[in-house]
């Protein structure tokens, strides 16, 4: 055996890291009980630099040894002349960039780097815009290195053309780099502003950006990142969500024609900032103001460029959902056929997000009713048969009377259901309701449906006992009817029905 080199087996060497873990730990320990100690006595010399180097630079995520790190610099600061605290400083952003090599996403070392600049009598901003180009090539998305960009940029008077221009390499070398487009959208309004609307963007760089979108989506259709910023180009205006996951389109006529709408895809009650000055605000609720035909013509031929990568990547699925978006932008309700295919295509390609689809499309399958109820001005409304997973916009429903929910899929009638406080009649047999908290203290409500659903308990009818108008009730078809004595009790819950159907 002699001249061999023996293996250690996996139980010698994992008690061997152990041992080295517990060394290193216990070194570690004793450093820092050093440090806290010092610092509770207000010393403020040398050997505290030295002892918070040796603990940072193993882990520079210690924010309490930065800040004691910074109570020893400024102290140290007013000990020495000029030239002493520029050397002072420059070998702490050193050491800075050394920690950065152990965790360059560390919040510590990008704050205390910030904080250090602030401090030296001569920074020099050029080093630093080359150490954040460095630390983006390793890694583009390191959204600390971006915020500390942005501070130099700032403090170093980089003209907004020069970044924009830094973007477009970025973007050039890789299109799926998403900091980069976002940071894109930030200098445009600021270097491309539309007279009058600084906070939008100019028709003539507008017109390039849809340009440089489709190259990269029509390069790698699959990433997203050019997708969100194309939607991003498509409303260029500043929008409040209030609600989520539907379309508004805003529009302002005194603004230029091409850049006015705005086409949002988590939005039903969206609030646009027109004027960030004077906050002049215009509101957008459920509805859709008419595009003019320059606006229709610059969506339809976007329409037209999506449907052409389409037909090339018939099963990607940020182009289906941008054209369903552009498609509810120009017409809800003439493209409601094609957008309903759509939304099973996108579920059969992303069955994982298929509860979502489901969800946005019933969003708009109620938008679109609610349109039609608006044109023809009724009070009965019905949403049958429409494979629905979810409600919305009821707040447009205050005076409806009779609803109809009948044949879909819903678990359950959500608390916003009691604002509609006109309702007489609500018909919702057929679906998989198993909760009705919503129908709660809705003083006409005379008649309930619920028939073929999964009402459960006694207990899941409780709040009907809060209608005091409620004389009949149909629960047909429901396991409820299984309860022992069900309709002694359901008597004495709700003593004012006449008329139940078990």
């Amino acid at each position: 055996m002699h001249g061999r080199v023996k293996i250690k087996s996996t139980a010698q060497q994992e008690e061997e890291k152990r041992k080295e873990k517990e060394k290193k730990l216990k070194a570690f320990v004793s450093a820092r009980d050093a440090v806290l100690k010092k610092r509770s006595a207000g010393e403020h010399d040398e050997e505290a630099l030295q002892l918070t180097r040796q603990l940072l630079s193993s882990n520079p995520d210690f924010a309490t040894l930065w800040n004691y790190r910074r109570e020893v610099l400024l102290h140290l600061e007013t000990l020495r002349e000029k030239d002493e605290v520029q050397k002072l400083y420059e070998s702490e952003l050193h050491f800075i960039e050394a920690c950065l090599k152990v965790n360059p996403k560390s919040y510590g070392c990008w704050h205390h780097r910030t904080w250090v600049n602030t401090r030296l009598p001569q920074p020099d901003w050029t080093r630093e815009l080359g150490l954040c180009d460095r630390c983006l090539s390793l890694d583009e998305r390191n959204f600390h290195c971006w915020d500390y960009r942005r501070v130099v940029v700032k403090a170093s008077g980089v003209s907004v053309e020069q970044e924009l221009q830094f973007t477009d390499r970025l973007i050039g070398s890789n299109f799926s780099n998403y900091s980069s487009w976002h940071y894109r959208s930030t200098l445009l309004p600021q270097l491309h502003p539309q007279p009058f609307h600084s906070h939008r963007v100019c028709e003539e760089q507008l017109l390039k950006e849809y340009e440089l979108s489709h190259n990269a989506f029509f390069t790698d259709p699959n990433d997203q990142s050019a997708w969100f910023y194309y939607r991003w180009l498509l409303g260029r205006g500043v929008c409040v969500c209030v609600c989520l996951e539907l379309l508004c389109i805003c529009e302002d006529t005194s603004a230029h024609p091409m850049l006015c709408v705005c086409v949002c895809v988590y939005v039903c009650v969206c609030v646009c900032v027109c004027n960030l000055d004077d906050l002049h605000v215009c509101v957008c609720i459920c509805g859709r103001s008419e595009l003019s035909v320059e606006k229709s013509s610059v969506l339809q031929a976007e329409l037209q460029s999506c449907n052409q990568l389409l037909e090339l990547e018939p099963q990607n699925k940020w182009c289906l959902l941008t054209i369903i978006l552009l498609m509810r932008a120009l017409d809800p309700l003439g493209h409601e056929k094609e957008t309903l295919a759509h939304f099973q295509t996108l579920k059969e390609v992303d069955p994982m997000r298929s509860t979502y689809y489901s969800d946005l499309c019933s969003k708009f399958l109620i938008e679109n009713t609610i349109l039609k109820m608006e044109y023809a001005e009724v009070r009965v409304f019905s949403l049958s048969n429409k494979n629905l997973t979810t409600l919305c916009h009821l707040d447009q429903l205050l005076f409806v009377t009779h609803i109809n929910l009948s044949s879909n899929q819903l678990l359950r009638l959500p608390p916003h259901f009691a604002m509609l406080q006109c309702l007489e009649v609500l018909e919702a047999d057929d679906n998989a309701i198993e909760n009705l908290e919503g129908l709660y203290h809705l003083p006409k409500l005379e008649e309930v449906s619920l028939r073929n659903n999964q009402i459960c308990k006694l207990s899941d009818l409780e709040s009907l006992a809060s209608c005091t108008k409620l004389t009949r009730l149909d629960l047909r078809g429901n396991p409820v009817h299984r309860t022992a004595h069900i309709e002694s009790e359901l008597s004495q819950l709700l003593p004012r029905v006449t008329a139940l159907s078990l």
